[in-house]
């Protein structure tokens, strides 16, 4: 057994474990989930948490898992025991025979065999076309089994139909966990983007509030005369245009929690907008993760994890399985019966022609001879595998190159993170500078207000860098499965 196939069968036995296990935890963890969502600051780990159990998706997948496996029970039936039976009886005429007859067969995989078992009991006398029926006193016993020798020894509709199946329903299982990579990819991403935009209004409220602050004490020296009314008019300006600045933060602010609420639900799948005052401190999160950590995962093991892949590896079998029905097609039907009967008893009406054990063995061929819808048939499905072949190429070269991007950008983010953080700073101590060169007369007001909004340009430019490298880390945990990041585990 190769890597691919051993690696396929882990995850998609895992998926079977977990996927009973988590219809559990979604109702022992629902009612406590909602409480904790409209209590308390917000964490990352509980809105992963709340669209893990409770987004329509993922649902929605599960259900699509349950119909594949459904399917796949279905295609079992194929080989179930089948119990038949028959009788009649002549009511009026010149005969007075019947007979009744109870039976069993059951399909077999190996080379397309059925075996079959049957007790048959006639009485009465019966017509001579009809002698077949008749038996001895005690009835007769047969069974007997029949075997593919050319077409459908290997594969036949039937089995090709449970393996398809359960190759389906792997694949819906991996369905599965594809939507949930997505989902809380989705969802991490966009509760760091209301975080950030909680975090600049907060940056602007307090850019406004000094200037609100300041235009008091300019009032104050304008009446006494210590202060020209162009400084007045000028920080009214400031406040304005502060004022502006916090309408659109505060106007992010509520685009970014609408939009959280969509991952963001109670038992009843009714979504739930955060407040502002469910903003976590910054104290509360961590900081941007260890670039040398992130990428300790080696490149092949990421690809031989991705679902897509494993995906399509199991679409390739798929293909290869209806190219060996399609191939089978081509044979020639070769057929062998063998059957052993005896009747047991007296001598019954027929005669003592069925006192007797009776083995028979006989064969049945039947092959097209043009075949050409056969032919037709393996044309689409060796032609539907190429196909196959070469899109799981396509994807596993985009996977890498994505990979590969969010490698440099992920990298760019948090160095970038780290200068943003260096810049306020620096942006803080020129303002402070600023500040007190203006209290000892020697500053200039137009300069002081510079600094302040230099600063919390800085301030702004450090959130979105840090936003980047949150960003950035989620696809990356994306991209490499991390489930214990994604809140999966």
């Amino acid at each position: 057994m190769n890597i691919r196939t051993t690696l396929g069968a882990a995850l998609t036995a895992v998926l079977l474990a977990v996927a009973p296990v988590y219809a559990q935890d979604i109702e022992a963890n629902l009612d406590p989930l909602e409480e904790t969502l409209t209590t308390g600051p917000l964490l990352p780990e509980e809105v992963l948490r709340s669209s893990a159990l409770t987004f329509p998706s993922i649902l929605e997948s599960f259900e699509r898992e349950a119909a594949a496996r459904s399917d796949q029970l279905s295609a079992d039936g194929a080989f179930d025991l089948i119990l038949e039976g028959e009788a009649y009886d002549r009511v009026t005429g010149t005969f007075s025979g019947g007979f009744a007859q109870v039976g069993a067969r059951q399909p077999l995989a190996a080379m397309g065999a059925e075996v079959y078992g049957r007790y048959r009991l006639s009485d009465g006398r019966l017509p001579i076309y009809e002698n077949i029926y008749n038996t001895n006193q005690a009835g007769e016993f047969k069974v007997g089994g029949l075997l593919s020798l050319l077409r459908d020894r290997r594969i036949d509709g039937r089995r090709f139909a449970v393996e398809d199946t359960r190759l389906a329903a792997n694949q819906a299982g991996l369905n599965v966990l594809l939507v949930q990579l997505n989902v809380q990819h989705e969802a991490l991403k966009t509760y760091w983007r209301w975080v950030a935009a909680g975090s600049e209004i907060h940056v602007y409220e307090e850019l406004l509030e000094i200037a609100e602050a300041r235009a008091i004490g300019l009032a104050r020296e304008v009446r006494l005369g210590a202060t020209p009314r162009i400084a007045l008019t000028e920080n009214e300006q400031n406040v304005i245009r502060r004022r502006t600045l916090l309408a659109e933060a505060q106007r992010n602010f509520a685009l970014t929690s609408t939009s959280l609420s969509y991952y963001l639900r109670g038992s009843d799948g009714r979504m739930i907008v955060p407040t502002r005052a469910q903003l976590p401190d910054r104290e509360t999160l961590d900081g941007l993760p260890d670039m040398q950590t992130l990428i300790a995962m080696r490149r092949s093991d990421i690809l031989e994890a991705r679902p897509e892949l494993q995906n399509f590896r199991l679409a390739i079998q798929r293909a290869e399985n209806k190219v060996e029905l399609r191939q089978n097609d081509l044979q020639p039907q070769l057929d062998l019966k063998v059957e052993l009967s005896r009747d047991f008893g007296g001598i019954g009406d027929g005669g003592s022609t069925f006192d007797s054990t009776d083995t028979t063995v006989g064969v049945t061929f039947t092959v097209p001879l043009q075949r050409r819808e056969a032919r037709g048939r393996l044309g689409r499905a060796e032609a539907e595998l190429r196909e196959m072949e070469f899109r799981e190429r396509r994807v596993a070269d985009q996977i890498e190159v994505e990979l590969d991007n969010i490698l440099t950008s992920l990298n760019a983010s948090l160095r970038l993170a780290e200068l943003a953080s260096d810049e306020v700073e620096q942006a803080s101590a020129m303002v402070a500078a600023e500040r007190r060169r203006f209290q000892l007369g020697a500053g200039d007001f137009f300069l002081v207000n510079l600094r302040e909004e230099s600063a919390a340009d800085a301030q702004i430019r450090a959130i979105r860098a840090n936003l980047n490298g949150r960003l950035a880390a989620a696809s990356y945990n994306t991209a490499t499965m991390n489930l214990g990041e994604l809140g999966l585990e």
